[in-house]
């Protein structure tokens, strides 16, 4: 096997496709999906559910692409396959973090009398204007 690849390697075949954009579309692109994977690690709440959802939407249309070209580019299929895996993931994240309790539990009983007390103090300070207003 290791033979076989290595007088691929040598030959017209494997520095034409080297040379193409075959090889060096599917390499630029995947500043995607190492920025995926690097923002897995981040707060939920900096998380854009539109464009998560852009990108995994475009990352599945270009697996497609991928897969129907002809030659198949198995590495612009990869490369768009781990994107979507990692925005699915982001996906998840927010839905979680936003729609299902995610935020109200990281942010526990301290977040919740920091949100009382901000809504108390802008409740204060529409009411000293109203009063403000009234008096004159």
């Amino acid at each position: 096997m290791a033979s076989t690849f290595m007088n691929w390697i040598k030959s017209p075949a494997a520095r034409e496709y080297f040379f193409s954009t075959h090889f060096w579309g599917p390499i630029a692109n995947w500043g995607l999906p190492l920025a995926a994977i690097a923002d897995l690690s981040k707060d939920e709440d900096v998380i854009s559910g539109t464009m998560t959802t852009a990108l995994m939407s475009y990352s599945m249309v270009f697996m497609r692409f991928a897969w129907r070209v002809q030659p198949r580019n198995y590495l612009l299929f990869a490369c768009h396959a781990t994107n979507a895996t990692a925005q699915s993931i982001q996906e998840a994240r927010f839905v979680k973090y936003w729609y299902m309790g995610g935020r109200e539990e990281k942010l526990g009983a301290s977040g919740q009398i920091a949100e009382a007390a901000s809504d108390a103090k802008g409740k204060v300070t529409q009411a000293v204007e109203e009063a403000k207003k009234a008096a004159k």
